[in-house]
């Protein structure tokens, strides 16, 4: 058993410095960390020549360690400073068997940090008792590492067994690798084998058990784990040929016959836990043909992608990309090498293929041939052409500006409010994130990167009471991520839950609103918040992350207020914007909707009564062009809807063309802002000259503010 606790205590450095400047840069002591991993192994001393029992070699390791100091545990007032890479011999007398000696190693990095750790220490003066009979019994496990070629785990359990060598039989090593009983030993092979393991078990005493065992080394022919997940894109920033992330081009043949057979190859689809891959097996040559009379395009896009693994080292592959431009087939070649028993991911620029005089305007089929032939086997997946995404990767603006009174809000993160007290961001939970804080427009916001989850702790002694909170907001902006959770915790009576968003829209700002409801917690004492993206990684920026109260019945304070510039906005209805034309509001279609002005603090908004649908005309003469424009916007507040679409048409065809988004859920008694992508629409954006909303059905009051499109 190992107990490790730290001890952060920078040791005063006393610094005389003449003729500096004020300015001197001290970052690095930011890396400075604690030494870690910290332990040690026990080895008794075997002289059975004077019967000396009780001699034990402590070699203690950490990492970032410059020296030790050991307590023997033994109640003696003697302690060792061990220096990095040596070891100290000390002699214990015999205990009762089941009791230890509790060993204190403290670990010392240069800067002075310390790390403690502790190990049991059992000394029975008896031999080792196991069975040399079973491997992979109670007493000893030999196996091949299922995640590293080649690779032999040891662990050995012994009752009086104090440590073990174990001899691996490869020739040229004839070291041993030690440990404590209960520990394990692994051992990396050169070449795949049967191989005679020597293990030496040794109690406190002079006593020795040895076991041998012929042992088969394998290596690892296939992927045991998938290819790197693509990233989010656009449908028209990539071309598919063969991912389970991207729509393929139908009807591809992945397998045809060119002869490739008689060449020493095969193939198969190879299944990883219901992850499907291409297996080209002893590949000399190999196919992709699209369907007939198929052809792609892929003059617009930068890059082909694969992702390929390989057992065989040294294997070169070629990648060919075969044109049928006006009956003229012709192909070029471009050559990669694959890295062994790992994925290699290869991204290789069109220009490579076009610089060579290929056109790429009609390509009908890919070609893959391997390099010494048909003597190495390859799995590939992910085959796709690609571009650089239309998705902002970075916010050019800031988030709606809050308008929640600040004596209803308990802030944790926002410019525009007091926030809480936060004892850590970020803390080491074993998470990939890296946090930074980011300056944009004046207005800071945090950026969260490889995010798969964080933790925001407020402060364990003073927990936050946020039990007369209605709602949480935040507002984020990401280019890739494909779930995004808040969870709080009340670490008082161990509770915790977790909310993810509806539906993520990237590229853009979002405004989450998530009534306290949902989260089936006591929020009376929370310490903790975290976000998570469900297994993902992604890059996150967020901002306003706050707790506010709303019990009115009708909106008492405006709308958040729109940031995003008026170039890059096609505004129907909003004071933060000049709008486009607007011949008709609530036409007479038949609707029980009414429709009439209100306002809060001087801002403008409609209310729509006994909505059931209701409709906004821009201009028939001239209609509005929303070609290339990517997101609608819209603020409603209602206290009674359960149900609102928003429609497009565009009346300048023929037939008409129109298309309607409902939202996933409706929020009631507070501002809710929607964001929805306009390639969630199927319309030809060109001519849109009406707009409706539609409750289906339903019979609601309903306020809106801020209808605009923006990119």
């Amino acid at each position: 058993m190992k107990t490790v606790k730290y001890i952060y205590s920078l040791c005063l450095m006393l610094l005389i410095v003449f003729n500096c400047s004020d300015d001197e840069n001290f970052e690095y002591l930011d890396d400075i960390v604690a030494p870690s991993g910290v332990t040690a192994t026990f080895l008794p001393v075997l002289d059975e020549a004077n019967g000396d029992l009780g001699l034990i070699t402590i070699t203690p390791n950490a990492v970032g360690a410059s020296s030790y100091n050991i307590d023997f545990g033994d109640g003696t007032s003697e302690k060792a400073k061990v220096m990095q890479g040596e070891s100290v011999v000390h002699k214990y007398a015999e205990k009762p068997e089941g009791e230890f000696y509790t060993v204190t190693i403290e670990a010392v990095g240069l800067s002075g940090l310390k790390t403690t750790a502790t190990e049991n220490l059992e000394v029975v003066f008896k031999a080792p008792e196991l069975s040399c009979d079973i491997v992979n019994g109670s007493d000893i496990k030999i196996s091949n590492n299922e995640a590293i070629s080649k690779q032999v785990d040891v662990q050995v359990s012994a009752k009086y067994g104090l440590s073990y060598e174990v001899y691996f039989g490869e020739d040229g090593n004839d070291e041993p690798m030690a440990a404590n009983i209960g520990d394990p030993v692994s051992y990396i092979y050169q070449e795949p084998g049967t191989y005679s393991i020597k293990i030496v078990v040794m109690s406190a005493s002079s006593q020795i058990t040895e076991c041998t065992f012929d042992f088969e080394v394998t290596e690892i022919l296939q992927p045991i784990e998938s290819a790197p997940s693509p990233p989010n894109r656009d449908e028209q920033d990539v071309i598919s040929i063969y991912s389970a992330k991207y729509n393929d081009v139908a009807g591809t043949n992945y397998f045809p016959d060119w002869g490739q057979a008689g060449q020493g190859s095969g193939w198969a689809t190879f299944d990883l836990n219901g992850d499907e891959m291409l297996q080209y097996i002893n590949l000399s040559y190999q196919g992709i043909a699209l369907a007939d009379g198929t052809t792609i395009d892929v003059s617009g896009m930068k890059y082909l992608h694969l992702d390929v693994w390989t057992a065989s080292e040294g294997l070169k592959m070629e990648t060919s990309l075969i044109n049928n431009a006006s009956g003229t087939v012709t192909e070029k070649p471009v050559w990669r090498d694959l890295t062994s028993g790992e994925w290699t991911s290869l991204d290789i620029p069109i220009s490579e293929f076009t610089d060579q005089g290929l056109t790429v305007t009609e390509i009908f089929q890919m070609k893959f041939v391997g390099e010494p032939w048909a003597v190495g086997t390859v799995f590939i997946d992910n085959i796709y052409f690609y571009k650089p995404s239309t998705v902002a990767e970075t916010p050019e603006y800031n988030a709606p500006t809050p308008t929640q009174n600040a004596s209803n809000v308990v802030s944790i993160y926002s410019d525009a409010y007091t926030s809480v007290g936060i004892s850590e961001l970020n803390p080491n939970w074993g998470q990939t994130t890296t946090l930074t804080e980011v300056n944009l427009n004046g207005n800071n916001i945090w950026l969260y990167e490889a995010l798969n989850y964080t933790g925001i702790v407020t402060d364990y002694g003073n927990p936050t009471n946020l039990a007369s909170m209605d709602y949480v907001h935040f507002d984020y902006f990401t280019p890739d991520a494909e779930a995004l959770g808040l969870k709080l915790v009340n670490t008082v009576v161990n509770q915790e839950d977790i909310v993810f968003v509806d539906e993520i829209v990237r590229g853009t700002w979002v405004s989450v609103t998530i009534p306290m409801s949902e989260f089936n917690i006591d929020p009376s004492a929370v310490t903790q918040l975290l976000f998570d993206t469900a297994g993902g990684s992604a890059k996150v920026y967020i901002d306003n992350l706050y707790f506010y109260s709303d019990s009115s019945t009708e909106p008492e304070v405006t709308a958040p207020v729109p940031t995003i510039a008026q170039a890059d906005v096609v505004s129907i209805y909003s004071d933060a914007y000049t709008g486009v034309t607007l011949n008709e509001v609530n036409p007479d279609w038949g609707q029980t909707t009414s429709l009439s002005d209100f306002s809060v603090n001087g801002d403008n908004i409609w209310l729509y009564q006994s909505l059931n649908y209701s409709g906004i005309v821009t201009d028939y003469g001239n209609p509005t062009d929303l070609t290339g424009v990517k997101y609608l916007h819209f603020d409603y507040y209602t206290p009674d809807a359960t149900t609102l679409g928003f429609k497009i048409v565009n009346t300048a065809l023929d037939p008409v063309m129109e298309d309607i988004v409902f939202l996933p859920k409706i929020i009631t008694g507070t501002w809710v802002s929607v964001t929805i992508p306009l390639s969630k629409y199927n319309l030809d954006f060109s001519n849109i000259t009406q707009l409706i909303w539609d409750t289906s059905g339903g019979s609601a009051t309903v306020y809106v503010d801020n209808i605009y499109f923006h990119n």
